[in-house]
């Protein structure tokens, strides 16, 4: 099993599993969560109360939540800021693998040379742009088999200033280099199919019973499964392997999700009024 795909780098792993409790259970009810929630629902995922405490904390630094003060005790607000991070992520997990499997056999390609001396800078395009879904077959050469992304390539160059030294297209490949060859040059295929089968062999027999093993479940899954839409390119599967994996994992994620919902968010409500309760009585 590629355990890379399954579990965050070593010191993120309480505040990106947050993160994913932010975005699937506070955001939608109310947006707020008391301390007290935090290290509760973070025990289930065998997070202690130091490392619980100590997420929240760095997620006020980076401007996701405010805390509001209620005596002893402080009830975190996602902020303006924490709310469009959170919704576009969810976004862009649930809408991940349904978009349309056309192609017009056209690719997007992005040229732009950045000189030795911008090695910086370089990176940046680089990352960026592999975030946005291209994949480079050679230095300053990214391509892309979405036309749609060009804006998203814009917006890039635009914030790097690299707009003047950069040209788009939308080209056909010719009969030097075939379509496998390409994808094989943009992408980690490979890498990526075997994510796929990890996450799979992950959650396939994963049985949970009592709302709160549901609600472990739960966040387990989404945080495994929210990789996939910034690694993934979503390639026409015309172009992929007739075996490809990514759909046998999209109907495990979407089934499984259904299956602990439900339960899930009940179990979160009920935490969530007991520690108000708490307070109540304070």
């Amino acid at each position: 099993m590629n355990d890379r795909w399954l579990h965050p780098p070593s010191g993120s792993s309480a505040r990106a599993l947050l993160l994913t409790i932010l975005g699937e259970f506070v955001l939608p009810h109310d947006g707020a969560i008391w301390t007290s929630t935090v290290v509760r629902t973070l025990a289930t995922l065998g997070v202690d109360e130091r490392n619980a405490r100590q997420a929240i904390a760095r997620l006020a630094e980076r401007g996701t939540v405010r805390a509001e003060r209620q005596g002893r005790r402080a009830r975190w607000h996602v902020t303006p800021a924490g709310t469009r991070l959170l919704t576009d992520g969810t976004k862009r997990i649930y809408e991940f693998g349904a978009g349309s499997d056309t192609w017009d056999e056209r690719w997007l390609v992005v040229l732009c040379s950045v000189p030795e001396g911008q090695r910086a800078k370089r990176h940046q395009l680089r990352k960026q742009l592999e975030f946005a879904g291209f994949g480079f077959v050679a230095p300053g050469v990214a391509i892309s088999p979405h036309l749609e992304r060009e804006g998203a390539a814009g917006a890039v160059l635009g914030e790097l200033d690299l707009l003047p030294q950069a040209a788009v297209f939308r080209a056909e490949a010719g009969a030097l280099v075939s379509t496998d060859e390409l994808l094989g040059r943009a992408w980690d295929l490979d890498g990526l199919a075997a994510g796929y089968v990890a996450f799979v062999e992950e959650f396939g027999d994963r049985a949970a019973t009592e709302p709160e093993g549901h609600f472990a479940a739960l966040v387990e899954l989404v945080h495994a499964w929210r990789r996939f839409p910034f690694v993934d390119p979503e390639i026409p599967h015309r172009l992929l392997p007739e075996s490809w994996p990514s759909h046998r994992a999209k109907r495990l994620f979407d089934t499984l999700h259904d299956r602990w919902s439900r339960d899930a968010n009940e179990w979160y409500e009920r935490v969530e009024r007991a520690e108000g309760a708490e307070r109540a009585e304070d």
